[in-house]
């Protein structure tokens, strides 16, 4: 019986993958094997595996994507027990109104997801390009969709509303929400850690390169800062946050750029990237903030703005039991951790700075009253574990 999975988390010039094996009961949390592939469609594709370095892969530069997919198709047929894959599921962004649970996919959910690709051109595009070259390839093999946007069908109208015509709401222009994986594995993992507190008025930051919040009250999602697209909310590496749009107005009618070009400027040349001039990276404008002023004002505006959101979600929970921090920067930066604590004294919020700096899964201190997590985020094993249900095995 076939029963390894591979998971794909496909973006614009990358493509992580991870293999599960079904066969074991549970589903283990680790995959067997995985790795990525970065660097697609530039001048010096590379590959990494889990626990090797990085080598460079020459890739067909008329179709560098299909390529890489099958090179990876390659790489699993050559692992131990995987000659024969029982399903592939996908980290797919948007399921649009439609879709909130995992769906196997055919060509009728294919065609409703290309709908959604202007809501999410960073990812929706290249994740059913892969669908679809292996329904090409292999129609007989289960391919599962899993949402980003999927977790948050919970948040209220209220939260879900923009503050348009109401003729926007009923053609489908709201707030979505994004990194549905990530909080849905911290809603599974959470009560294992930290019993009944993490059934409370719980915040999750998931910090990397894009980075929202999840404000979560019994383990659902009750509110979260990206909104209709995966632009709003937290500024990010390369990405601006929530922004007033009388300066994409501006932006448009005074300094005279097109709409690809004022895209181009939000999703690719803004947040720390944009504002330091240097790195979109957190560790890179820590090491130059004491010489760079525009690296100091960078972080200096990012930490502002999670915090601020953060007292947003705290106001709207009325409270706060439980802070986590996940994904790269959330789990790995400890100087980025310890800034934003800081600033969030006034709750009563205490860390214990040995811990932090140690990466542990529980970073306050004893008197805090609000408890601070560290915990790594897991989207490819809850993606996983949707398509081994889809299989009827249990999980």
């Amino acid at each position: 019986m076939n029963t390894h999975i591979l998971v794909l988390n496909c973006g614009s010039s990358s493509i992580k993958f991870a293999l599960f094996d079904a066969g074991q009961r549970p589903l283990p949390r680790s995959p067997v094997w995985g790795g990525k592939i970065e660097g697609i469609g530039g001048p010096q594709a590379t590959h990494t595996e889990t626990g090797q370095p990085p080598v460079g892969l020459n890739l067909d530069p008329a179709q560098p994507y299909h390529a890489a997919l099958e090179h990876i198709e390659r790489r699993v047929l050559a692992q131990p027990g995987a000659q024969h894959l029982a399903a592939v599921a996908h980290r797919v962004v948007h399921g649009g109104a439609k879709y909130f649970e995992p769906v196997a996919v055919d060509t009728q959910v294919l065609r409703d997801l290309r709908d959604y690709i202007p809501l999410a051109p960073l990812h929706q595009p290249f994740a059913l390009e892969a669908i679809e070259a292996l329904l090409e390839r292999q129609p007989q093999l289960l391919q599962v969709a899993c949402f980003d946007t999927a977790f948050h069908h919970t948040v209220p109208q209220v939260e879900q509303m923009l503050p348009l015509p109401y003729a926007a709401w009923e053609r489908g222009l709201r707030r979505y929400g994004f990194h549905g994986l990530s909080y849905a594995y911290q809603a599974l993992v959470l009560p294992e850690r930290h019993g009944a507190v993490a059934h409370g008025r719980t915040v999750v930051a998931h910090l990397g390169s894009g980075a929202s919040l999840c404000a979560m009250n019994d383990l659902k999602s009750v509110a979260t800062t990206m909104g209709f697209s995966a632009l709003d909310g937290l500024m990010m590496g390369t990405r601006c946050g929530a922004l007033d749009p009388g300066a994409v107005i501006y932006l448009m009618e005074i300094e005279k750029l097109s709409l690809q070009q004022v895209a181009h400027v939000l999703y690719h040349e803004s947040g720390l990237l944009g504002v330091s001039g240097r790195s979109a990276d957190p560790r890179v404008l820590l090491a130059h903030e004491a010489d760079d002023d525009r690296a100091r004002a960078a972080l200096d505006l990012y930490v502002r703005r999670i915090v601020r959101e953060i007292g947003a979600l705290v106001a709207v929970q009325g409270g706060l039991d439980l802070l986590v921090f996940t994904a790269g920067v959330g789990e790995h930066n400890a100087e980025i951790r310890s800034r934003i604590c800081r600033q969030l004294g006034f709750l009563g919020l205490r860390l214990d700075e040995a811990a932090n700096q140690a990466h542990q899964a529980c970073i306050s201190a004893p008197d805090s009253a609000v408890r601070v997590a560290v915990e790594p985020a897991n989207e490819e094993w809850v993606a996983a574990r949707a398509a081994a249900r889809l299989m009827g095995v249990a999980t």
